[in-house]
């Protein structure tokens, strides 16, 4: 993972960089982030960084170099992996050195999958929930003890170690004295699943939460999608890269057709149109309901931004932008914007509780109308 392509966490990439420009390398960071954020990418790329025999002082490593391509492909001598893993065979333990051939082809397809998203790649059960053993921490403490094979630092990247549990004890006094030019990276997403004692041991280097042209971004270099795609599952994925991906395996049609119709049934008052919608609607998934009615949100947000930030460019794809564009035209009030988001918002609730989703969508149509006319439909 190379350094200038994680996107949307600048802030904590200088973090980093001052860490090491200072010469005052913490032994044990920890990167802290919501799932999607991207602490997996930032800790491996800051590995190649410091890994890398012909780095540069903004934090980019040369790519070309024996340790950069070891590094890439996760295969250098000097790069510890540890992460929840799970039993894949009879009589097997759960060890992150039984997984890693999995893991090294999972990160390099989907470098900011979640934990469900690695135990759906290796085929878990229901019942398999990941963990990282005493024993992984016994051979933690035998590995870290030997001298580096071939680069400046060991590095022991520990994906979430809320997984650690108790066990985590075991490495308090290799976290808190490590050998020689040894780098803890933990990447987690939760202090609260993190023993204090680990905690109180680590620096810690907070993730922002990432826009949506970092989503996209991302979405766009990382997994090759199109940039018509990449915005619309950015526009409301919550800044969460995976959640993102979600949106974009279970998105069948084109949101924007979608909302065009659905606009075009409700504000012209046309029973007949807002009908087809609920009925073309109602064959969908509710995960697709659900992304809808949020992607419905997000251009009604950015079109009331239009009406009241003069020179606002919302980061959406052409058709989109003219389409909130002529939606800002028609001056909603802020009133109206905050209710028909409410209305919006009540039915996402709904259809998560798997209500009859051609009622809720039909009587969400009909509400915006109400809305629209200054008056109130009775509450679903």
């Amino acid at each position: 993972m190379q350094w200038n392509a994680i996107y949307g966490q600048d802030k904590a990439k200088q973090g980093l960089l001052n860490y090491y420009q200072s010469e005052h390398l913490p032994h044990a960071i920890m990167i802290l982030g919501k799932e999607g954020t991207g602490g997996l990418p930032l800790a491996l790329a800051f590995a190649r960084y410091l890994l890398c025999e012909d780095k540069a002082a903004d934090g980019t490593a040369c790519g070309s170099c024996a340790a950069c391509l070891k590094t890439e492909n996760l295969v250098h001598p000097d790069l510890h992996l540890t992460f929840p893993s799970v039993a894949l065979k009879a009589g097997e333990k759960a060890m992150s050195k039984n997984n890693l051939a999995d893991f090294r082809k999972f990160v390099q397809e989907n470098p900011y999958g979640s934990v469900f998203d690695w135990l759906q790649f290796v085929g878990a059960t229901s019942n398999q929930k990941g963990n990282i053993p005493a024993e992984e921490c016994r051979q933690m403490i035998e590995t870290l003890s030997l001298k580096a094979s071939e680069g400046a630092y060991k590095i022991q990247v520990i994906w979430r170690p809320e997984y650690l549990g108790k066990e985590g004890n075991i490495l308090l006094k290799l976290i808190e004295e490590p050998p020689a030019n040894t780098i803890f990276l933990l990447v987690a997403e939760s202090t609260e699943g993190v023993l204090d004692t680990i905690l109180s041991r680590t620096q810690l280097v907070r993730l922002q939460p990432l826009g949506a042209a970092a989503v996209q971004s991302i979405l766009m270099q990382h997994y090759n999608i199109s940039e018509r795609d990449a915005a619309q599952a950015a526009q409301i994925a919550e800044g969460n890269v995976a959640q993102g991906l979600g949106v974009l395996q279970q998105s069948e049609k084109d949101l924007l057709e979608l909302l065009k119709q659905w606009f075009n049934g409700v504000f012209t008052f046309n029973g007949l149109l807002v009908g087809k919608w609920v009925e073309q609607m109602d064959k969908t998934s509710k995960v697709q309901q659900k992304n809808f009615l949020l992607f419905a949100q997000q251009l009604l947000s950015h079109a009331f931004r239009i009406q009241l930030i003069p020179g606002y460019q919302p980061p959406l794809p052409q058709d989109e932008l003219q389409f909130v564009q002529r939606l800002s035209i028609r001056n909603f009030s802020a009133d109206t914007i905050s209710r028909m988001d409410e209305a919006i918002s009540k039915a996402v609730y709904h259809i998560e509780r798997n209500a009859n989703a051609k009622i809720v969508l039909l009587h969400l149509s009909v509400s915006l109308q109400y809305i629209l006319k200054g008056t109130t439909l009775k509450a679903l």
